[in-house]
């Protein structure tokens, strides 16, 4: 991966990311989104029952569950539809022309400040998803790596936390040229 970075032809970022990069981003993104719609049908007669969603979609009334239950009626599908299409932004600019991918499989990623807000987003979201499976509650917790796939899960949390510092940072950096 070549980290974000501020584009000087004109606001925006860019980055480069190898091919598996590219394809765990798409994957990982693609299960986010398609929990998002889940969450959005599911919530519709109040909180997920789904650790993974309740992440997603929080409860905001976790001591009055009528309230909550109003609150996730009139909010839980939009919300989730704006997650959806985070998601999807990720995938399409992830999926652009063919002349943006290099020969070696690496795809080059240019986002103007609407498409980095979105991968913001999904980022923040597939890194809750992970959080819930890892058990991760808390900022320092470890989470439960008990085998391979959670190793993976793991690995993949705490890489998408550095390409989401760099997003962050190059965004910055766009704003002051």
């Amino acid at each position: 991966m070549r980290p974000f970075r501020a584009d000087r032809r004109g606001g925006g970022v860019h980055a480069r990311f190898e091919a598996a990069e590219a394809d765990v981003l798409r994957r990982f993104a693609a299960v986010a989104a398609e929990r998002a719609e889940r969450a959005g049908s599911e919530t519709r007669d109040g909180a997920p029952a789904d650790p993974t969603l309740t992440r997603l979609l929080p409860d905001a009334y976790p001591d009055d569950p009528e309230a909550s239950a109003e609150f996730h009626r009139f909010t839980a599908e939009r919300l989730a539809e704006s997650k959806v299409q985070n998601a999807r932004t990720v995938i399409e600019s992830l999926s652009g022309p063919a002349e943006e991918a290099r020969p070696d499989g690496a795809v080059e990623v240019r986002l103007d400040s609407a498409q980095a807000q979105a991968w913001l987003r999904a980022l923040t979201d597939i890194r809750l998803a992970l959080a819930a499976h890892l058990g991760i509650e808390f900022d320092g917790d470890e989470g439960d790596v008990h085998d391979l796939e959670s190793a993976t899960r793991l690995a993949v949390y705490d890489w998408l936390a550095v390409v989401q510092e760099f997003l962050v940072l190059a965004l910055a950096r766009a704003e002051h040229h």
